[in-house]
């Protein structure tokens, strides 16, 4: 897995939080410039900016400069989203030494959503998905929500996970 570097971090930050260069560059004291060598890895934020920078794209220091995992679950703004029919939900199904994945086009779970969850058992684990509500991911997934969803650990230890990409 390849290293995401610290300027295209901030520039994939930035972007989510729907800013601008000239509008970050402003709210920190900067030249558009500034920030412009930062997303091109042609120069790096001065240390005393850190603090204020990782405050405005709404994460840590550490996320920043490390490798620190992202958000699991994130908000995409309208004008950055892929469209709701191009994207795909994941279920996994962990169970002892058995691993199930299931990836659904997202038109494709809607049909699932009709017939109901009922008829459906993923990798003999239907009972771990009864109480999940797919209207509340739909209604997510329309809103902007990505990533891991869901995540349901049962009694017997099986594990239900639900991304969407």
């Amino acid at each position: 897995m390849e290293k995401k570097s610290i300027g295209k971090k901030i520039a994939s930050l930035r972007k989510e939080q729907g800013l601008t260069q000239s509008e970050l560059a402003e709210k920190l004291g900067v030249s558009a410039q500034a920030v412009s060598k930062w997303e091109n890895d042609v120069a790096y934020p001065d240390i005393t900016l850190l603090a204020p920078l990782a405050d405005e794209l709404s994460t840590s220091i550490d996320l920043l400069l490390g490798d620190a995992a992202e958000a699991e679950t994130r908000y995409v703004e309208k004008k950055e989203r892929k469209n709701y029919e191009d994207m795909i939900m994941k279920i996994r199904v962990i169970d002892g030494g058995d691993n199930v994945k299931v990836n659904l086009p997202m038109p494709i779970f809607d049909v699932i959503m009709k017939i109901g969850l009922d008829n459906v058992d993923i990798g003999g684990k239907g009972e771990s998905l009864k109480d999940v509500d797919l209207e509340k991911i739909k209604l997510l997934v329309e809103q902007g929500a990505v990533g891991k969803l869901v995540e349901v650990t049962s009694e017997d230890g099986s594990i239900v996970e639900i991304y969407v990409e």
